[in-house]
């Protein structure tokens, strides 16, 4: 199958398989567009997968970086920025964040992100969105586009706003189904999601990205990871009827390496687009850390927190962490979200 992650999605299961898953409707108000800087054109995603090269820096950070391998021009390869902003909600919230997207040592780049900015029924938001490919990159580009956009329209969102999120994840993967269906190939996506709406900072998650932050200091995961052998998920699948099989890692009917996911329609409905929400009090995070696999399949959560937090910079923050993450030898494509709120 082209374009495909060997780590995470298989052509088809083993022959032995024992029966034991841009624009938003809302309008960003004239103060909250100027106080964004350097935010991508969501109509230039070919900057995505054809982005400027980047001269590689020495990382300065703890503990002690890994020294790069040698590295080809096309892996420095890096879409990299951010921007500044003000949230109010009983008080002004100054926020930075940055972002860095790396393909690293993949032939293709199947991740895509999204940060936005918003006026929502008269309250600012803030959305930030990393969403890992498999099978492909439309899965994860149809959610950039249109992920937010059905949040931010949804008629609860500002007054409850976790049932708003459910809904809207659901929506938006039966609606990708559909325009899916004349596809042959089957891909997916994963979704790690964090809103600021007043002083709240709510997390859902789909799949294997994750959302990591600090507080104090500690890093505190704010995501699980959904994977076939955690005994919840596998129960679930069983119980829808499916079954999970060990073909070099564990994997949904001995295909795919994560248990949750947006499209994916041939593992349906063992494979669900139903988000694990959590909330924090802003007030609580210093800041958080929002990634693909490919950073945390060779990064430990406190190892990432340790190597920025003291780096004020969100988009250096950022690019550190994607840059370390090659150096120690992930074979993925990396994107890395931080988000640094000021105390």
């Amino acid at each position: 199958m082209e374009n495909i992650k060997d780590d995470e999605f298989l052509d088809s299961p083993p022959s032995s398989s024992p029966h034991s898953s841009s624009s938003s409707s809302s309008s960003s108000s004239s103060a909250a567009a100027a106080a964004v800087a350097a935010v991508p054109s969501d109509d230039d995603d070919a900057s995505l997968r054809r982005p400027p090269s980047l001269p590689l820096e020495t990382l300065s950070s703890r503990p002690q970086p890994t020294p790069a391998p040698m590295i080809s021009p096309r892996d420095i390869t890096a879409f990299n920025g951010g921007g500044i902003s003000f949230l109010t909600g009983g008080q002004n919230r100054r926020f930075s964040y940055g972002y860095s997207s790396f393909k690293g040592k993949r032939a293709s780049m199947e991740d895509f992100f999204e940060t936005r900015i918003a006026e929502v029924d008269g309250q600012m938001v803030a959305f930030f969105g990393v969403f890992d490919g498999h099978g492909g990159s439309r899965t994860a580009e149809y959610l950039k586009n249109n992920l937010f956009k059905n949040l931010s329209s949804h008629p609860d969102f500002i007054k409850d706003t976790k049932s708003a999120i459910v809904e809207a994840f659901r929506q938006t993967d039966a609606d990708y189904l559909t325009e899916d269906k004349g596809q042959q190939k089957d891909a997916g996506s994963t979704a790690s999601t964090v809103l600021l709406v007043e002083n709240r900072l709510i997390v859902a998650n789909v799949g294997d990205s994750r959302v990591v932050a600090c507080r104090s200091g500690s890093a505190i995961p704010l995501s699980d990871d959904h994977k076939p052998d955690r005994s919840d998920e596998r129960q679930r699948i069983e119980e829808a009827g499916g079954f999970i099989m060990w073909a070099g890692t564990w994997r949904v009917g001995g295909v795919l390496a994560v248990s949750r996911a947006f499209g994916d329609k041939q593992l349906k409905p063992y494979v669900v687009a139903e988000p694990e929400i959590q909330e924090e009090e802003i007030d609580a995070v210093d800041f958080i850390i929002i990634a693909s696999d490919g950073l945390w399949n060779v990064v430990s959560n406190k190892d990432a927190v340790e190597i920025i937090k003291d780096i004020k910079d969100a988009e250096t923050a950022a690019r550190t962490l994607t840059k370390e993450a090659y150096a120690r030898g992930s074979s993925d494509n990396i994107t890395c979200i931080v988000v640094r709120f000021d105390k």
